[in-house]
């Protein structure tokens, strides 16, 4: 007689589950944010054990269930496997580590597949890897890898959406490096549930994931984004992962950068950029020298900071345009910024600078679609609102950076020192910084201006 399969209702913002619907869910405390999953009945797949005898000689997380003491455990570093794409290594933490699943998201031609295909072709000419298609036919994927000029004569391609097969196919082949594209339309036969809902999304990963813990495959799956740019699918996913990454980049734009949320073999604040190209993504040695390519007449409001992503210093162009409003409430507008923080700065600049721009349309933007996510751009972003204000281009060669305090001081920001080499080497030759990050040893070349408040920047600029 057939098992009569159960119901449970899952949150799709935290993956709490209930055993009835709520309008709230009781843990996150979003708002009909629970959908109906259907559990299929419970069973051991005896296919399943086979996943450990799959790759000989690979002792993963799963493998031992022996007590140690923390004192007695092996601190030797995990190895991994280099992808051959530098600005890859870097956001992943140094390269895949064997047993680990990575999760990379992006919208729809951000460059997911491609460079996925790309890092596989290379990599298959060293180690068995293994493409998986559930969205393309093969003849789509050979397609482009011809277009591309990738090495395609070691790659093994599986065109498959049944999660099970998967498994067992890989069993066999025994890649090192899988990928699987993408998550939202891989399914089991044991989920009563359409492929792409949070039921299939939720079991599909933690198959694949036990496949690659208890194999040792380094697994990569590609996940869609929901319209406000969020991964679609279960809050859980990222629970089950442990890495997710976000391919980000505009259609009108040629570049792409690569970030990662979630990394626990890394950091996680760390910034890959690439160049899309006719021969696919192209990684960006030098970011610095693509985002500072700016107009022989800087205009003004255009100002030069340095952000830090990661290990490296970055220099990235942040332009302010001030404007007469014709509306009751001006607008503020911040592109690559937090809109919050932009008018609480611009409430510090009224009260410790003594410039008003109350009644002014005041909009923000970083060049080159980065996103600055840290505090040392807070001067750069009132400096240029003040030179857009009134109208003063400021010179060519100077940099500035530092976090403003609500009482107006100038507080100091983490690796000045590196910031200010970087921008040095760029041939930067004036910087106004945060007496915190006053230099122990001058720079050959550039005059470094500390100041304190808000009011001592403000000066400084008009002397410039």
């Amino acid at each position: 007689m057939a098992k009569k399969s159960k119901t449970a209702f899952v949150c799709n913002e935290c993956g709490a589950d209930y055993s009835k619907w709520a309008g709230q869910c009781g843990a996150c405390g979003a708002w009909n944010s629970l959908s109906e999953v259907r559990l299929g009945p419970a069973h051991t797949d005896s296919r399943s054990a086979n996943f450990t005898s799959a790759q000989a000689g690979y002792a993963g997380a799963a493998g031992q269930g022996r007590v140690q003491k923390l004192s007695e455990i092996d601190l030797s570093e995990l190895p991994r496997i280099p992808t051959n794409a530098s600005e890859l290594d870097r956001v992943l933490g140094g390269g895949l580590v064997p047993g680990s699943v990575v999760l990379i998201g992006g919208h729809p031609g951000a460059g997911k597949s491609t460079v996925l295909l790309q890092t596989l072709c290379h990599l298959s000419q060293k180690l068995p890897a293994l493409y998986v298609t559930g969205e393309e036919s093969l003849q789509q994927v050979a397609m482009r890898a011809k277009r591309l000029g990738l090495p395609a004569d070691h790659l093994q391609m599986l065109s498959e959406t049944n999660v099970e097969q998967i498994c067992l196919t890989a069993g066999e082949v025994k890649p090192r490096v899988m990928v699987v594209d993408s998550i939202q339309v891989m399914h089991m036969a044991e989920v009563q549930s359409a492929p792409g809902s949070v039921a299939q999304v939720r079991e599909s990963a933690a198959y694949l994931t036990r496949y690659a813990k208890q194999t040792g495959t380094a697994l990569i799956l590609v996940g869609h984004v929901t319209k406000d740019g969020s991964l679609a699918g279960p809050k859980v996913l990222e629970h089950i992962i442990d890495c997710s990454i976000m391919l980000e980049g505009t259609h009108d734009s040629r570049f792409r950068t690569l970030r990662a949320h979630k990394n626990r073999f890394g950091a996680v604040n760390e910034l890959g950029v690439f160049a899309m190209t006719e021969q696919g993504l192209k990684e960006v040695s030098n970011p610095s020298a693509i985002f500072l390519q700016r107009a022989d007449e800087i205009a003004a409001g255009s100002v030069v900071t340095t952000i830090w992503e990661g290990t490296r210093p970055l220099l990235v162009e942040l332009q302010a345009l001030v404007d007469d409003s014709s509306l009751g409430n001006p607008r503020r507008v911040a592109v690559g910024l937090d809109q919050n923080r932009l008018n609480m700065l611009l409430a510090v600049l009224h009260r410790h600078g003594g410039v008003l721009v109350g009644d002014q349309d005041v909009f923000i933007n970083v060049v080159g679609g980065v996103k600055v996510m840290e505090t040392s751009a807070d001067l750069t972003l009132l400096v240029s609102v003040v030179s857009s204000f009134r109208n003063r281009p400021l010179p060519r060669d100077m940099v500035v950076f530092g976090e403003v305090g609500l009482a107006g001081e100038i507080r100091p920001v983490p690796s000045g020192q590196e910031r200010l080499r970087e921008a040095a080497k760029h041939g930067f030759r004036k910087a106004i910084v945060p007496a915190g990050n006053r230099l122990k040893n001058d720079i050959e070349g550039m005059e470094v201006v500390a100041v304190k408040t808000l009011a001592e920047a403000l000066n400084a600029i008009e002397m410039s």
